[in-house]
């Protein structure tokens, strides 16, 4: 099978098994975990932050960087289709007892006039706490949001005295399609969550970037939501190869995402603009069409009622031109 399904369907490469299997150990919840310690050190110095935190999803650190920022019956502002929103289960409600509302952004990017009208500072209404971002912006296509725009919206919530976060889960992938260092991406955010998992190929975990003023209350609420992984060295060791060795494999996943995408148009179907490594299609049946796709031997996903299909660094070079083989006989089995 060649499997387009995400990006998080990677294997951990040998050189990742060996520096799990010889991680040095302690008890993190205790925070006495070496390897634990040298990878939040090491994302802390390579994101510009003054610390960071590891956590089992980054669901997980999305949460608790809304519990950090908003008291109970408060708002965060999102763009639509937000993960935080479309794909956490109504996590902001459920635990940090916060409403999300959401504002147009094409493409990816918040238009700064309706998060302008969306502050909310009135007796009669639920108060805006943070203002979130998303970038890559999954739904939006995998599109990037541009500096000048994170810039903007920083700006807007600096003037209404609001903190930001950052869903950065694939914060790298826009760091190479901007031609920029990662921290640029993430410069100016209160708080930030990078995933080790898709992208950068770890078999677990992501990081929330944060002040270092906020450290204690982000461990607490971690343990709090099961998040103490007492040895778990065993696999920051693969996040400090993710970091350090997982970025340069993405130019070549944006490159064979463009080549995927430029085969699905020869074959006739709508294809969604690519920036980075994800190939959204419109056909009328999602789901039968990924059904006819993997008796072909290629597995998509259906996302946001789309086809998606998302490189990643575990493909050979040889399965693009095959999957385009197989999608032109799921073609010819039935039309879309």
């Amino acid at each position: 099978m060649i499997d387009l399904r995400s990006d998080t369907v990677t294997r951990p490469t040998p050189a990742m098994r060996r520096a799990m299997a010889e991680a040095e150990v302690g008890d993190d919840v205790f925070g006495e975990d070496p390897t634990v310690n040298r990878l939040q050190d090491l994302a802390a110095e390579l994101l510009g932050f003054e610390a960071a935190l590891f956590f089992p999803s980054g669901t997980m650190a999305n949460q608790v960087a809304l519990l950090l920022h908003l008291p109970r019956g408060s708002e965060v502002l999102a763009p639509e289709g937000a993960h935080l929103y479309e794909y956490e289960l109504g996590a902001p409600a459920l635990l940090a007892g916060a409403l999300v509302r959401v504002v147009p952004a094409p493409g990816g990017v918040p238009d700064l006039e309706a998060l302008r009208k969306a502050l909310r500072r009135g007796p009669f209404q639920a108060p805006t706490g943070l203002v979130a971002l998303e970038n890559t912006h999954n739904l939006a296509g995998g599109r990037v949001v541009p500096l000048e725009a994170q810039r903007a919206v920083q700006a807007l919530a600096q003037a209404h005295g609001l903190p930001t976060h950052l869903d950065g889960a694939r914060l790298f992938n826009a760091a190479v399609f901007l031609g920029v260092e990662a921290r640029e991406v993430a410069r100016g955010f209160t708080t930030l969550m990078v995933s080790l998992s898709k992208g950068l190929g770890a078999p677990v975990g992501s990081l929330l970037l944060l002040p270092k003023a906020l450290e204690a209350e982000a461990r607490r609420y971690r343990k709090l939501l099961g998040g103490g992984l007492r040895q778990a060295g065993v696999l920051a060791a693969a996040g400090i190869l993710a970091l350090t060795e997982g970025p340069r494999h993405l130019r070549r996943d944006h490159a064979l995402a463009r080549a995927l995408a430029e085969g699905l148009a020869r074959l006739g179907l709508k294809v969604e603009p690519v920036e980075t490594n994800m190939v959204y299609l419109e056909v009328r049946d999602p789901q039968d069409f990924l059904e006819r796709l993997k008796a072909q031997g290629v597995l998509a996903g259906a996302v946001g009622g789309r086809v998606r299909l998302v490189t990643h660094r575990d493909l050979k070079d040889e399965d693009i031109p095959q999957a385009l083989e197989a999608i032109e006989r799921a073609l010819q089995s039935k039309a879309p």
